[in-house]
């Protein structure tokens, strides 16, 4: 099991794996390794809204012809056909044979030299190994079968072949006869959903950014995946990633550093800690929530965290201490309150 932490954490709470082979999850897809140079290129009931508490004192898809009596014409000589010729069946080359002056491409692909071949997923692109005109290299076949057998005149060709964002890229001289080219692709799969405790949060509320390499890294990248929405699989090269996961549009962030084996499917579970909350401005406590009212949500320390306009907008924020602060016709109030863990509830602002 990996942990990743709220915040910019460590490994500690807040991401959790579990590993199952991805080959099952391609219908059964996903050793020997290839001859010549290869280039890589629950959620329990609902809580319901409670009021949020009071911060405390302090920071926080059929012919024939009529018979009668006519009588019967006289009929001509009975004409002699020309002898019956047997032709001979066409001969039919054995499937997957190279016809005359052709060769075949027979290919697969394995997640590694010990591991299981790939069984679907797989998209081949042969290309002529000489660029045309424009300096571009044409693609003279694209077949998505597991195991293709390509048949080509004889030359030198360039294959291509991907699965999820692993791709591989080898130069074959191909003869009058059948040339065998086995690929290795280090593909494993990565789905990840995002919770509050036990509760699973709704996938159009959460959103997650994949890097390559580890949060605790120094250098700038960017992500690998910019947005990722809970519950697809996504198919990465094996090694270490770190996962940035957004609960919301506000503060509620969480890192993760997670590692991806090949032929594995990595499930990931990553805790929030925070709370939905609905702000209102009423006159008095309980009434009507007052319309064109403009807010913003900051720390003690003054950073604003989230503004909107609405008359009960919500927002999700990490656990903590916060200030409510409402406009409304020229005038300002505002209030403090604590966000507890999943504990969605109401802010209400009183105005006087």
């Amino acid at each position: 099991m990996i942990w990743g932490r709220q915040g910019t954490g460590g490994l500690r709470r807040g991401g959790r794996s579990r590993l199952v082979p991805v080959f099952a999850l391609l219908l059964g897809a996903v050793v020997s390794a290839p001859a010549s140079a290869q280039m890589f290129t629950d959620r329990p009931p609902p809580i319901p809204p409670a009021s949020v508490p009071e911060a405390p004192a302090g920071p926080a898809m059929n012919l024939a012809p009529a018979s009668g009596p006519a009588s019967i014409p006289s009929l001509p000589p009975p004409l002699t056909a020309p002898p019956a010729v047997t032709a001979a069946p066409p001969v039919v080359a054995p499937q997957g044979a190279a016809a005359p002056n052709q060769g075949v491409l027979a290919l697969t692909a394995r997640f590694g030299k010990d591991l299981p071949t790939i069984t679907g997923g797989l998209v081949w692109r042969v290309f002529s190994d000489r660029p045309d005109e424009t300096g571009n290299m044409k693609m003279v076949r694209e077949d998505r079968s597991a195991t293709p057998n390509i048949v080509l005149p004889p030359g030198n060709y360039v294959i291509d072949v991907a699965l999820g964002l692993v791709s591989a890229v080898r130069p074959v001289t191909l003869k009058a006869e059948t040339a065998r080219e086995s690929f290795v692709l280090p593909a494993g799969g990565l789905r990840i959903e995002g919770r509050v405790g036990t509760s699973k949060i709704p996938q159009n509320q959460i959103s997650f950014a994949i890097y390559k390499g580890s949060q605790f890294e120094v250098s700038e990248r960017a992500p690998l995946l910019p947005s990722v929405a809970a519950g697809d699989v996504v198919l990465v090269p094996e090694g270490t990633y770190y996962i940035i996961s957004n609960y919301g549009d506000a503060n509620s962030v969480v890192r993760s550093d997670i590692r991806v084996q090949a032929s594995k499917l990595t499930d990931v579970i990553i805790t929030h800690r925070a709370a939905v909350i609905t702000l209102k401005l009423v006159s008095d406590r309980g009434g009507e929530a007052l319309a064109n009212t403009a807010w913003s949500v900051i720390t003690p320390g003054g950073d604003v965290i989230k503004e909107s306009i609405g008359a009960f907008p919500k927002v999700i924020l990490s656990e903590g201490e916060y200030r409510a602060i409402a406009k409304n016709e020229g005038k300002v109030y505002e209030r403090s309150f604590n966000v507890v863990n999943g504990v969605d509830g109401e802010v209400e602002v009183v105005a006087r």
